[in-house]
């Protein structure tokens, strides 16, 4: 994993989390700092939830991150057949970058059918009515499950890599990069969900997210023309 990739994974994430994690999974927060976490409870007991729930969330990331490392290693047998993952998974991202800013309609269809399962809906209720502190794990493990536009682009920067270790890192790293914001949601969320604010840090990712895809196209391009 060299310094550019890293750069744009955090840039990426943290932007997106500021933008497109807010909108995403704000309710989501909203919704279990009401129902589960009791304003009379510590300033510590309140904080640690916060923080199982996105280690949950995070869990998520790594596993997934570890299956599309392994998947990607399928892809690494030549040059020329990573070259056209490279490519293909670069146009992805110019696509995904181009939906987050509301361009055009790119799986967001596919987000909203998954998310709205019967059965997500059912293990969702059954842990936003339990107020123990792995109920909180869980969730956020549920959580980082869900389609997202934003995770399927480091996904597929995950099964670029070609490595289950550099997969699981590049997740980790996305997760821990959103954390910040996650965490400060329910201290700051009326300036993180300004209207002005939130659209220029969906604006900035999206950008970096096609100008990443635009270069990981190229490096495949220049791998098949080889």
């Amino acid at each position: 994993m060299n310094a550019i990739d890293v750069t744009a994974i955090i840039s990426v994430a943290f932007l997106g989390s500021l933008g497109h994690c807010i909108g995403m999974c704000g309710g989501f927060v909203m919704a279990y700092s009401s129902a589960k976490i009791d304003s009379s409870s510590s300033s510590a007991h309140q904080f640690l939830s916060h923080v199982i729930y996105n280690i949950g969330r995070i869990s998520a990331y790594v596993l997934l991150g570890t299956l599309f490392g392994a998947l990607g290693l399928l892809f690494t047998f030549s040059a020329q057949i990573s070259g056209y993952f490279y490519f293909v998974a670069g146009i992805i991202m110019v696509l995904m970058g181009l939906s987050m800013m509301g361009k055009i309609k790119f799986l967001t269809s596919l987000e909203s059918n998954i998310a709205f399962h019967p059965q997500i809906k059912k293990i969702f209720s059954h842990l936003i009515h339990t107020k123990t502190l792995t109920s909180f794990y869980g969730l956020g493990l549920l959580n980082g499950f869900l389609p997202c536009g934003l995770v399927y682009f480091f996904l597929a920067t995950a099964a670029t890599s070609g490595s289950i270790v550099q997969g699981a890192m590049t997740m980790a790293l996305f997760g821990l990069a959103t954390m910040p914001a996650m965490l400060g949601l329910g201290y700051v969320v009326g300036f993180l969900k300004g209207n002005g604010f939130r659209e220029l840090m969906i604006k900035l990712a999206s950008l970096i997210i096609i100008a990443y895809g635009i270069y990981m196209s190229y490096i495949g391009f220049a791998a098949v023309v080889q």
